[in-house]
């Protein structure tokens, strides 16, 4: 399974980069919002830098919701870095957008699925990755990773070459039980990454080790 890291903070992206597991970026605007970075010129810049930092795929967002704003704003973003991969949501417009990009050869992720419908469609229209939000379905008391279960199973069923790229990621149980159920990908905060890292055994082992270590 790949780990991208859902962060616009460039201290982030390169801590998680140094563990040495990171296979790329997703971010959105609400993410550039929160780190300050506003005007074009300015995300620009940032989508340079992140690119520079990490060897994987960097989904940038377009913020039009029409066909032709969409396929502008996507082969602008396209043009700045061989890993930027067109992220486009999932609306009508967004779908026709996907298709032209996926003809043009232009790596695309489709945001804010939520159904096995959404998925199946971008599927057929060539998207890179589809992006189900398993933790907004959780805060609606809704099995977020019962979604992806059903997106595996379809996928399956077809061969298709789209990634599922398990979203809106929250904690590191929501990791492991994707990597169970077969998502090709996860995105989430460096926290829920590093707390893979943990175990209460592994402590208090380590702690013995090094104890033992001082009388020899």
């Amino acid at each position: 399974m790949k780990f991208f890291i859902d962060t616009a903070n460039l201290s982030q992206i390169e801590e998680a980069q140094a563990l040495g597991v990171l296979d790329g970026v997703t971010t959105n605007p609400s993410l550039m919002a929160k780190e300050g970075i506003r005007g074009e010129a300015n995300i620009i810049n940032h989508y340079k830098t992140i690119c520079e930092i990490v060897d994987g795929d960097v989904s940038a967002e377009v913020i039009s919701t029409d066909f032709d704003g969409m396929v502008k704003e996507g082969e602008a973003l396209a043009a700045l870095h061989p890993q930027i991969v067109v992220k486009l949501p999932m609306i009508k417009d967004g779908i026709k957008a996907c298709r032209y990009f996926s003809a043009k050869g232009i790596k695309t992720n489709l945001t804010l699925v939520f159904s096995v419908g959404q998925a199946l469609l971008a599927a057929k229209a060539g998207a890179t990755y589809v992006s189900p939000f398993i933790g907004r379905l959780d805060d609606i008391s809704t099995d977020g990773l019962h979604l992806i279960s059903e997106i595996r199973e379809v996928y399956d069923n077809y061969d298709f070459e789209t990634e599922i790229l398990a979203a809106s990621v929250r904690h590191t149980m929501h990791i492991v039980d994707c990597a169970k159920i077969g998502a090709d990908v996860m995105t989430g905060p460096l926290s829920a990454i590093e707390g893979l890292l943990k175990h209460p055994l592994t402590d208090s082992g380590l702690a013995k080790f090094l104890e033992d270590a001082k009388s020899l």
